[in-house]
């Protein structure tokens, strides 16, 4: 990998990484539904991965700042397994199920979302 993709790489990393404490501050206590800002994030990082996956980008560059950097920093696929392993570890199986399901079934709804609401304008 050469420098230039490194540096693609970290642009895009700092700004997910500035969004995802951006909510975190804005959501601080605050849940949407029951949702935490790590399942948010995860939510909103597949919303643009609907888009980008639509868009069919072709540009290295783009890929290596938005897909790697920007969509790596954003989602937090380490938090939501904490949040997996904090709920089993208080035995709150009930809360578990419906968590796991909702951050899965949201998340995979708002990709086909971004995917096909970019569909709609690339027609």
């Amino acid at each position: 990998m050469d420098i230039k993709s490194v540096i693609f790489i970290l642009l895009g990393s700092t700004f997910g990484f500035k969004l995802r404490f951006f909510l975190k501050d804005r959501l601080k206590k605050k849940r949407i539904y029951n949702l935490d800002y790590s399942a948010i994030a995860n939510i909103l990082a597949s919303l643009f991965l609907g888009f980008f996956i639509a868009l069919r980008p072709i540009n290295k560059n783009f890929y290596l700042f938005f897909y790697i950097g920007f969509l790596g920093c954003l989602s937090t696929f380490s938090s939501f397994i904490y949040n997996i392993f904090d709920l089993i570890k208080k035995r709150k199986y009930l809360i578990l199920i419906f968590y796991y399901l909702e951050v899965l079934l949201l998340s995979f709804l708002f990709f086909f979302v971004g995917y096909f609401i970019l569909q709609i304008f690339k027609s």
